[in-house]
């Protein structure tokens, strides 16, 4: 079959690469650029557990040690009141289980498509073409031709085209997909600077700081990244006005003041929420500024935008192409990147095997419900948490029990609708009526699964995170195991049985076994998909209902569930079925030019 063709080289169109290289599915990065990327300091990216765990199976975790950094906690502050501080647990050795809060990862986007690009380089079955730019697009029911200008400007032949290309896609342009939504949600300073602050390796969300006339929409966010550098960002009023190298130099000195010198606390300060714990008092109006180095500034804007259609036949958006959001600490290079997992087996599979609309189409219900989820979250939170009226958020939360600075807090950590990794509650690829399994875990169908240490066929202890991307991960929850020899375990209990039935699946899959899950009894089997959603969790070995599951999850496409089935079907590729009614558009959406894709 004809290669994949990739329009854009961000993080999102690198890493589907890269995710679809690893699955032997041949791609073309098409790169406008010249391919090299410029250093810009103030130019960050947040990466949650799950999408740091998918950058580094692509082959880049040496740079996300080397130039990312984890934050020890984080802390939100009101004035000079503590009001929150949660503290991260590192990732576990193998064999422990997982923390209940993990750190975010915070490095520079240039390192990290730096990083892509190398590894990349190193695929023979990915080629980055530099210096093409995407004039026309056709597609017949055999595969899809782009036509590209410039220096290597010619016609390429595709199977399938993903539009990865930013804010202005080009692809959505020639698709004829409409972009609705809000522009200029919020507005941001931005600087990166060198220098040491009170609180080493914290992350500190301050609002209404003193010094900067407090107010509802007053705050700044102070995050660090490696080697002493911190990206200070403040929440700018709105409208349009220039933000002058002089008055952002004078937030700076301001901030870094109010936060390294001691100083009197006033009228309004010297009353908080309950439980709230206030910063030391000082003595004098002491304005010491400590030493910083300046290292780059800009002005970043947050737009909310949803792609009407995100599949039209062979032809897909991905990333910012797609949807725009990152008001209130969300982050939309995470939600690209979740475009990227969850689109790149669904292909692999398509283009190894064939695929039905039911598992092209559910590419779009699934991504596109989960980010327009984000953005009514943050459109019914904006004006809540903007506006200072605390008459209207009671009447909206009665008793206020998750205050304004909670809510900020879920949106910077992952937490909540605002942050929270998708579940997949209404997935076409769900397990069919009567194979639903109905055993309790903590972790529901659609969800996310929890990362936990697990034992591969070759007896190495690794987490269950790291074995996803290639097929179906079957595991098996048994206790005691650990303490045996695998040569002795392997062939006796369950395990003949659940080997018999998994390689009867119409899907590849992976047996491994683990010690414990979060809720799950003894020999119950887990179903994960390859993006590290669960299918099912059945008591047993239940053949019968994994071989219907596993079916389901490849979208019923071929016929009988045998284990000949997967080599079975031609390729598909139809037109785009109905919209799934969970995908519905956010009422009022968003926008961010962060080009990362």
């Amino acid at each position: 079959m004809d290669p994949v063709i990739v329009v854009g080289a961000g993080p999102v169109g690198l890493s589907l690469s890269l995710a679809l290289a690893r699955l032997g599915v041949p791609t073309v990065v098409l790169d406008e650029t010249t391919g090299h990327e410029e250093t810009r300091p103030a130019r960050t990216v947040v990466l949650r557990p799950d999408t740091a765990s998918f950058v580094a199976r692509l082959g880049c975790a040496d740079t996300l040690e080397s130039a990312g950094a984890h934050w020890t906690a984080w802390r939100t502050m009101r004035r000079r009141r503590l009001r929150e501080r949660v503290a991260f647990a590192p990732r576990p050795p193998d064999g422990a289980a997982a923390p209940a809060t993990a750190s975010p990862l915070h490095l520079p986007q240039h390192a990290l498509t730096r990083a892509l690009r190398a590894a990349l380089a190193h695929e023979k079955l990915a080629e980055i073409v530099t210096g093409s730019r995407l004039a026309d697009l056709e597609q017949d029911e055999h595969g899809i031709s782009a036509h590209t200008r410039g220096p290597n400007g010619t016609w390429w032949r595709g199977s399938y085209l993903i539009g990865c290309d930013g804010p202005r896609s080009t692809v959505r342009k020639l698709l004829d997909i409409r972009f609705p939504g809000r522009t200029a949600v919020e507005r941001h300073a931005v600087a990166a600077l060198r220098c040491e602050l009170p609180w080493p390796g914290e992350a500190l969300l301050h609002r209404s700081p003193p010094r900067q006339g407090g107010g509802p929409g007053n705050e700044v966010s102070a995050r660090p990244l490696a080697g002493h550098v911190w990206r200070l960002d403040w929440l700018l009023p709105p409208g349009r006005e220039l933000v002058t190298p002089d008055a952002l130099v004078a937030r700076i000195r301001d901030s870094l003041a109010g936060w390294t010198s001691e100083s009197p606390a006033g009228p309004a300060d010297e009353t908080g929420a309950e439980g709230d714990t206030a910063l030391p008092r000082g003595r004098g109006h002491g304005r010491l500024v400590p030493p910083y180095e300046l290292l780059d500034t800009g002005v970043h804007t947050v737009h909310h935008r949803l792609a009407r259609d995100w599949r039209q036949g062979r032809a897909f958006l991905a990333g910012d192409a797609a949807h725009l959001l990152g008001a209130l600490g969300t982050q939309g290079l995470d939600e690209g990147l979740r475009d990227a997992e969850n689109l790149a087996w669904k292909l692999g599979l398509a283009w190894h095997h064939g695929a039905s609309d039911v598992l092209l189409d559910s590419y779009q219900a699934e991504r596109r419900g989960a980010v327009a989820a984000r953005l009514r979250a943050a459109d019914q939170a904006l004006p809540l948490l903007r506006d200072g009226r605390s008459a209207r958020w009671r009447t909206v939360l009665p008793g206020a029990a998750r205050g304004r600075s909670t809510l900020l807090t879920d949106g910077h950590l992952g937490r909540g609708p605002l942050g929270a990794p998708p579940v997949y509650a209404r997935t076409p690829l769900g397990p069919p009526d009567g194979h639903t399994g109905g055993l309790l875990v903590e972790t529901p169908p659609g969800a996310p699964v929890t990362d936990v240490a697990v034992t591969a066929s070759d007896g190495s202890v690794v987490r269950l995170r790291d074995r996803l991307g290639r097929g179906l991960l079957v595991v098996l929850v048994a206790p005691g195991t650990g303490v045996w020899d695998r040569r002795h375990w392997q062939s006796a209990g369950l395990m003949p049985r659940l080997a018999e039935a998994v390689d009867a699946l119409p899907m590849d899959a992976e047996i491994l076994v683990t010690e414990a899950y979060p809720g799950a009894a003894a020999h119950t089997v887990l179903l994960v998909r390859p993006d590290g959603h669960l299918v099912t969790a059945l008591s047993g070995v239940r053949p019968a209902e994994m071989a219907a599951c596993a079916n389901a999850v490849r979208g019923g496409a071929h016929g009988p569930v045998t284990g000949s089935g997967r080599d079975a079907a031609a390729p598909g590729g139809g037109a785009a079925g109905e919209e799934d009614s969970s995908a519905v558009d956010p009422v009022g959406s968003t926008v961010l030019h962060s080009e990362n894709d």
